[in-house]
């Protein structure tokens, strides 16, 4: 069953129920399928094809929905591609994808849209008030895969674009195996969707979960300021909030000095980064509920664990994987490990991708034997819960001892002067690497590099304490808001 044929049975069911609200307005089933009418009219006219990419630089809005199912029922494939990843990264990708044309929203800068045409490739903007893009000359096909339903553009931890191909099969299981998963989601929720639907997490689970499980979605184009997203909320009352921990954060700490606890939500879900349980408090007492956490890669679609409900949580963990997915524990150097126990994490079942889009090399390296490297060391205990310890590549190593950034951030936070805290590995002529911290102060905190360095003294290991800190006011973040460590490294380097 493809995806377009399950959003179009969600879309002639109950046409003038709600499907989605955006900008302040309820927008029915049956308005929603208009516009997709009219996108999947325009592209079969100007010749838009199966086996076809289209890339889309746009928000979370009606609109991309539209093209997304419009590009499905032609039998193409959806390219969402992030504007703020930059211009020479958006060149490298879009000549790897080959697109048939861009859709760009009306709030891409020209500059953007001009490098883009310079390179060769067809731009359609869409107008504000919603008239749907038209195409021109387009790009011919060079390969026809019908299966593929999406490709997403991801950095990795090398920074160097790598595309990522999805099948409707993979999707379609993965988004199943979270309702088999998670039994409280049901079709009466509704659900906040505010990540970034070129991130595998918004797109699969805030913006297709919701057409397969017959539910409605409050769409957001972005999540800050945070004030605005609260106040949604609290328009909107949806039951299902999905956001990354640095969102949460941001949207506690608001909500504490406003005195408020939200109501109505049902489930609190974080997932794209590492969830403190330090904040847990503050954050079920703020939500109104506890969080549960999840854990995915966009190769595995994305959602490879979650925590199925509060009642059934461990804290500190990602839960236990989805159905259908098999793991294995290896050593770096390749082999197989006991679970219970810890080790760089393989994965292999129907939601995994089955390599990168062109990139034979890569894929030999990440690909064995239908096993996926997920390059994530974990611990897994007796029940199957999923502990995330590290990427591999980002393990400090310390005249030949692991150091664990996590850890070592741990200890930092539990400092009361310290409102979070980064650890990454820098060169060391002796050692070959030392740790080094960046770390934002609490608000109105003071303390000084020696105490907190004699903090950690206390509490860590020799080799694991860091050799220096920094403090900064902010950290870089992806657009998803998980800490780009490498671009911490990267100016630290260029510091030399």
């Amino acid at each position: 069953m493809l995806l377009n044929e399950a959003i179009d049975e969600y879309l002639d069911a109950s046409p003038d129920s709600k499907c989605c609200w955006y900008n302040h307005h309820w927008m029915t089933r049956r308005s929603f399928k208009d516009l997709a009418d009219r996108c999947t009219l325009r592209l079969k006219d100007a010749g838009f094809s199966a086996g076809q990419r289209l890339a889309v630089l746009m928000p979370n809005c009606p609109m991309m929905l539209a093209i997304m199912l419009a590009t499905w029922r032609l039998g193409g494939v959806f390219c969402p591609l992030n504007e703020k990843t930059g211009e020479i990264s958006l060149l490298k990708t879009l000549g790897l994808l080959k697109p048939f044309a861009v859709i760009i929203a009306p709030t891409v800068k020209d500059d953007i849209e001009a490098a883009l045409k310079k390179s060769g490739f067809i731009c359609a903007r869409y107008d504000s008030t919603g008239g749907e893009p038209f195409v021109g000359e387009t790009q011919p096909a060079d390969d026809f895969d019908k299966t593929l339903a999406v490709i997403f553009s991801t950095s990795g931890t090398t920074g160097d674009p790598k595309a990522v191909p999805l099948t409707h099969a993979n999707i379609l299981d993965n988004i199943n195996a979270c309702l088999e998963h998670v039994p409280d989601l049901t079709p009466d929720d509704i659900l906040l969707n505010v990540l970034p639907n070129f991130h595998a997490f918004g797109f699969t689970i805030c913006c297709v979960l919701p057409f397969i499980l017959n539910a409605t979605q409050v769409l957001l184009p972005s999540f800050m300021p945070p004030s605005n997203t609260i106040k949604v909320i609290e328009e909107t009352k949806p039951t299902v909030l999905l956001l990354v921990p640095t969102m949460i954060g941001f949207a506690a700490s608001m909500l504490e000095r406003q005195g408020k606890t939200l109501t109505g939500i049902k489930l609190l879900i974080a997932g794209g980064d590492r969830y403190n349980p330090k904040m847990d408090d503050r954050v079920t007492k703020t939500f109104g509920v506890p969080l549960i956490e999840g854990y995915g890669i966009t190769e595995c679609s994305p959602v490879l664990a979650v925590n199925p409900k509060p009642s059934v949580r461990k804290l500190g963990t990602v839960g236990p994987a989805l159905p259908r997915f098999e793991l294995q524990l290896r050593s770096e150097a390749g082999e197989i490990l006991p679970i219970p126990g810890e080790g760089v994490l393989w994965t292999r079942g129907p939601s995994v991708t089955s390599g990168y889009y062109h990139a034979d090399e890569i894929n030999r390296e990440r690909f064995i034997d239908g096993w996926f490297n997920t390059g994530d060391y974990v611990q897994i205990d007796e029940d199957g819960y999923i502990k995330i310890l590290d990427r591999v590549t980002d393990i400090i190593i310390v005249g030949g001892f692991n150091v664990y950034p996590q850890e070592v951030e741990a200890i930092l936070a539990e400092h009361p002067a310290v409102s979070l805290a980064v650890v990454v590995g820098m060169p060391n002529d002796i050692s070959g690497e030392v740790p080094k911290a960046y770390v934002i102060k609490a608000q109105g905190a003071t303390v000084s590099e020696n105490e907190l360095v004699k903090f950690c003294k206390e509490r860590l290991s020799h080799y694991k304490v860091p050799r220096s800190i920094e403090f900064v006011d902010s950290l870089p973040t992806s657009a998803t808001g998980k800490i780009l460590r490498r671009v911490l490294r990267q100016q630290e380097r260029e510091k030399k």
